[in-house]
This record gives structure tokens, sequence and C-alpha cells, in this order.
């Protein structure tokens, strides 16, 4: 077993607040650890966006509850497009990274006399280097891949601060089938947050989660999984809206946390979780996951609009699938590993 249970710091929760409010929800954690959960936001018919297309006696400003049809198969084809690159970039970030690795511990070996001498010998800029690398080598897998996309959410978080940069925002950072722009957005809304406390939930859960699923997926496939989830749960949000013509803007990075947290409760479904408030009720990954997805589940049938239901189910929906058939589907790689080997090697002659 890949994670022990102190490893899968297993967080289960929706925090029930909109943008511009900070109502709290009760907030799951494991027997050992506290954490709370994440939601994509979803506000339906709001009127400061330019990303929107007006309908006929329509302001510039508002919104159209009807959806394009041009506008879903752009969703539909963005979706695929992008999921496909995904991975073969991933495929071919592995083999870079396996080639570096061993080359590095060529030199290594080669010159590794010189690599030795002591840190008295060197500037303080050299220190200074391998001081941040032997602190980078110490985290693990998981904190190592969570850095980075918390660094783009907190740039996209300032951004929105930024009143210059605010209809760049709305047009780029929000998801909305109705807008002009349907496809970038639905990447760029999944690394945006508005308020603070959105930020704040959905980091903590993702860094929860993100070790158990680095350790079993490795650090380039969880990095095609959590980017293609996070557009596909931007895809199903399009789709119910267009399905109920109810166009509004979506943004948050809950869909792709949605579909790790779904992944490692389907790869580990007896790790037992329990209440923040109540820490003696206690029950399992597995049934946790289909209690969230169930309330997720019902709230696209009842119309309910705090949160974007149907994009946390969505991610959800990935991340079981993954865990299901991710293995099938990603060792179909070799054949892009041989030809990319062979195509590399060509152009080195």
């Amino acid at each position: 077993m890949l994670m022990s249970r102190a490893l899968c710091r297993s967080w289960l929760s929706q925090v029930a607040h909109r943008c511009h409010a900070n109502a709290k929800a009760p907030v799951l954690r494991s027997r050992h650890n506290s954490g709370t959960g994440s939601c994509r936001h979803f506000h339906s018919n709001r009127r400061q966006s330019s990303n929107i297309k007006p309908a006929g006696g329509e302001s510039a400003g508002e919104t159209n509850s009807s959806v394009p049809k041009n506008n879903v198969i752009k969703a539909v084809a963005f979706t695929g497009a992008f999921t496909v690159g995904c991975f073969a970039g991933a495929t071919i970030m592995e083999y870079e990274n396996t080639r570096s690795l061993i080359l590095a511990k060529a030199r290594q070996a080669r010159f590794g006399w010189w690599q030795s001498r002591s840190l008295a010998d060197r500037d303080y800029w050299t220190q200074l280097k391998n001081d941040i690398r032997r602190y980078w080598d110490s985290l693990t897998p998981g904190d190592k891949m969570f850095a980075p996309i918390l660094v783009c959410n907190a740039l996209a978080f300032a951004m929105w601060r930024v009143p210059a940069l605010r209809n760049t925002m709305m047009t780029y950072f929000t998801s909305n089938p109705a807008a002009r722009v349907v496809c970038w957005p639905m990447f760029l809304s999944t690394f945006s947050h508005y308020s603070a406390m959105h930020i704040f939930a959905n980091m903590y859960v993702l860094h929860s989660f993100a070790n158990a699923a680095v350790l079993s997926l490795g650090k380039e496939q969880f990095l095609a999984v959590y980017l293609s989830a996070g557009v596909f749960s931007s895809l199903m949000s399009v789709l119910y809206k267009a399905g109920t013509s109810q166009a509004g803007m979506s943004l948050g990075a809950s869909g792709a946390i949605m579909c790790v947290l779904a992944y490692v409760c389907a790869q580990y479904p007896d790790t037992q979780l329990s209440i923040l408030f109540l820490p003696a009720l206690t029950f399992s990954a597995g049934a946790g996951i289909k209690v969230i997805m169930g309330i997720d589940f019902a709230g696209c049938v009842m119309g309910w609009k705090f949160f974007d239901h149907a994009a946390h189910l969505g991610g959800a929906m990935f991340g079981i699938f993954w865990a299901t058939y991710g293995a099938q589907i990603w060792a179909k790689r070799i054949g892009l590993l041989n030809y990319y080997h062979e195509l590399r090697r060509t152009k080195q002659k």
C-alpha cells in the first residue's frame, strides 16, 4: 500500500460560501488531521462582465441565459484536444525527466570529487543555491507538485485585486458558456479565486491529498490528470448550464481538486475519516466520497446554485474513472515514448 493513514491526511468537505460571503459549512477530516473542503463558485445572471454575449435588446453587460450551440461544440472539442495534449505532454515530460536524471547520475559519478569539496571553498551564492536545492529535495513529491499550483492560484488571486485587470479576469478567468470567449476560460478559471476563503479552502484540501495522489500516479501523470480534470469539470458545467438554460460564471479549482479527492478515496476506500467537530463519528473514505457526490447530484437535479455542483460532480467522476481505468490508459503511452525517443535520437545525429 503506497499511502499510510498519516500520509493521506484525508479531508473531505464542501465549504458553503460565495465569492462575496463567508458562510461556513461542516468540515471533514481524518482521525488525526483536520482540513476544509473545496468549492467552485457558480454565479448566474451576473451583470458586470464584458465576457458575455448580449442577446437582442440586452445591454452588453447583461447575461444571456441561453447558450449558443456553437459554444458547446467548441467546449467539447477544446476539452478533447486539451486532454490529449496534457497526456502527450506528460509523456514527453516523463522522458525528459528520466533522461536528465540518468545524465545527472553519470556526471555525479564522474565528477563527484569536485562536487564533494567543502562549502567553505564556495562563494555565498553557490552555497545559497545548494541550500535551496537541498530544501527542495527534502520536500515530499506531493509538496513539489503542490508548490507551482499554489503559485499559479496565488498569482491569479492577486490579479483580481488589480482594478485595471478586472475586465481581463472576467473575460479569461471565469468560465461562462454564453460568453464570447469560451475555450481558454475553461482552463484558466480552474486557477481563479476571488475570495481569500475560497482559495484557502481549495489549496488546503489540495495540499492534504496531493502527496497521496502523486505517490500513486507519479508527478507527470498527476499533472496531466489534474489539468485535464479541471477542464473536464468546466465542460460538465458548460453542458449542465446549456441543458438547463442557466448560463452563469464559474471559477475555482475545486473541479480538479474533486478529481484528486475522488481518486484517493477510490484507491484507498478504507481510510477512516471523521467530521472536524464530531471526531467520534468516523466513516470510510469510500462512503465519504459517495455522500459528497450524492449531494452534488442532488444539487444538479434540484437546481441549487450555491455551488457549481455539475463541475464538482464532473471532477469526481473523472477521478473515479482514472482510479479504475487510468493504469491501462497510461500504459498506452509506450508507443509515444518510443516515437519521441527515435525522433530525438534522429535530431541529435
